[in-house]
């Protein structure tokens, strides 16, 4: 499945809310956001519009690794695709 290329790092975020991420720090143009479900893990995100592709596809494969989904499963949670 092809990523989208207009997803921003603030729509990442808010998206990344239904797995539990809360943003729990923000440094500059970055988010650090945190979830506690299956254990702790940490992302941070860029607050840039759009994301660049490569750190998108990164994002996705640290989340989905976690979560223990493919990256289109993930895509279809996250975003409807």
């Amino acid at each position: 499945m092809k990523l989208p290329r207009d997803v921003s790092g603030e729509r990442l975020a808010k998206a990344l809310r239904l797995l539990g991420y809360e943003i729990t720090r923000q440094t500059g143009s970055h988010f650090r956001l945190t979830t506690t479900q299956r254990g702790e893990h940490h992302v941070t995100i860029p607050r840039h519009d759009p994301i660049r592709i490569g750190t998108f596809a990164g994002i996705l494969e640290d989340v989905a690794d976690h979560f223990e989904l493919s990256r289109e499963d993930l895509l279809a949670k996250l975003f409807g695709r």
